[in-house]
């Protein structure tokens, strides 16, 4: 019998198998995955990751493998117009660093970072197992039973499902979620260009939505850029003669000529958060968990808080000799968690609301609460604290940088 089995074998789900063993190398922990192997080798993606998020990533030995793919975030600016605009107007920036020589994010490619940790996996005799998904699970006194789509079981102590927004085994647990449809879809692409981007990140706010431009290494950056979903589905369908200038119109002319390098893709925008994040032998972690617009740029990172704060729950039952499946014990990861989610998710459908429109009223009122915000070091310096993860005492120890 497993000790642990985790559905899902993206970066959620290997970071919370490595962090389990890491600290608790006597557990058997498996990781199931329904994407062939080699699928995620395709990811073009990069994803935003906070400072807790690197430090992390450290203490499972990974940083220093990932940290040549890594572009850091020296800066970024706030800007809110309309697409037409000659100008934007400026009216947040702030510096990237939120200790010496740590800025507050890095963007690192999906490939990196999926790489390191499968390396640490298999460093750790974690078994992945590719082209399988769970179907149905029975949940017992001691153990969880999961039927496999290749018509075989799996018994383990503790069910860890990082399936993603849609999960299955949220549904099969008859775990319900708060979810809405925004009507947007962000587009995501890479682009290179002719000047260096000096490690500046933007966030334009327009009437469809956020526009985010975000540094990559080598003259590159990767672009959310958030449309209606009709607008958004006729774009992508677009030839490239019609998709690069549409893209120019928004990215603008300060980085010289631009070129699409990479693949482009449209993915639908929502609020889904879970009303529940455990069950009896279950508990869910990343988009499993919840599913938030990306204009904070925070979901991997809500993930991999999941990650340590689920590890470190089962790491110290482990060791007080309690069972790691039990409801009691998980629920303690629930009441980590559950309440910072659910912040997360109504700041950024508050600001993805207050933001995507063009009503001049509002528009006013926005632009002139940013202004203020950036007249205030302290206020700005909380801010970056937050997105950079900063957990103050209480926080999970990875986050911290500290070994469980």
């Amino acid at each position: 019998m497993l000790d642990m089995l985790v559905v899902g074998g993206g970066y959620v789900g290997l970071a919370a198998a490595v962090a389990v063993k890491q600290a608790a190398p006597h557990l058997n922990v498996e990781v199931i995955e329904a994407a062939p192997a080699g699928v995620w080798e395709k990811d073009e993606r990069a994803s935003a990751i906070i400072a807790a998020a690197t430090r992390m990533l450290e203490v499972f030995g990974l940083w220093s493998e990932i940290a040549p793919d890594a572009q850091p975030i020296n800066r970024m600016i706030v800007t809110d117009s309309r697409t037409s605009d000659p100008v934007r107007p400026v009216f947040l920036t702030f510096d990237g660093e939120v200790e010496e020589g740590r800025p507050f994010a890095h963007m690192v490619p999906n490939v990196a970072m999926v790489r390191a940790l499968r390396g640490a996996a298999e460093r750790l005799g974690i078994v992945i197992r590719h082209g399988l998904s769970a179907t149905a699970f029975k949940t017992e006194s001691t153990r969880c039973t999961v039927s496999l789509s290749d018509g075989s079981t799996v018994e383990t102590k503790l069910l860890v499902a990082c399936d993603g927004v849609r999960s299955k085994l949220r549904d099969m647990a008859g775990i319900r979620t708060v979810t809405w449809d925004y009507g947007q879809s962000g587009i995501v692409t890479t682009v290179a260009h002719e000047r260096p981007h000096e490690g500046l990140a933007e966030e334009h706010f327009l009437p469809s939505g956020p526009f985010a431009i975000l540094p990559l290494t080598n003259n590159r950056s990767s672009l959310v850029w958030t449309e209606r979903s009709g607008e958004a589905e006729r774009l992508v369908a677009s030839d490239d003669l019609v998709f690069e200038e549409e893209l120019q119109r928004r990215f603008g002319h300060k980085l010289g000529e631009l070129q699409v390098v990479g693949g482009r893709k449209a993915f639908p925008l929502g609020l889904t958060l879970a009303r529940a994040f455990v069950a009896p032998r279950l508990a869910l972690a990343g988009d499993a968990a919840h599913g938030i617009h990306p204009i904070s740029g925070q979901g991997l990172n809500l993930g991999f808080k999941d990650v340590a704060a689920l590890a470190e729950t089962v790491v110290e039952a482990d060791r007080l000799g309690l069972d790691i499946g039990a409801l009691n014990v998980l629920e303690r990861y629930q009441s980590w968690r559950r309440f910072d989610t659910f912040r997360m998710g109504v700041t950024t459908d508050v600001l993805n609301r207050l933001f995507s429109n063009d009503i001049t009223p509002i528009r006013i009122a926005r632009d002139f609460g940013l202004g203020i915000v950036d007249r205030m070091p302290q206020l700005k310096n909380f801010f970056i604290d937050q997105a950079a993860g900063k957990t103050g005492d209480g926080g999970p120890k990875l986050l911290a940088g500290e070994a469980i």
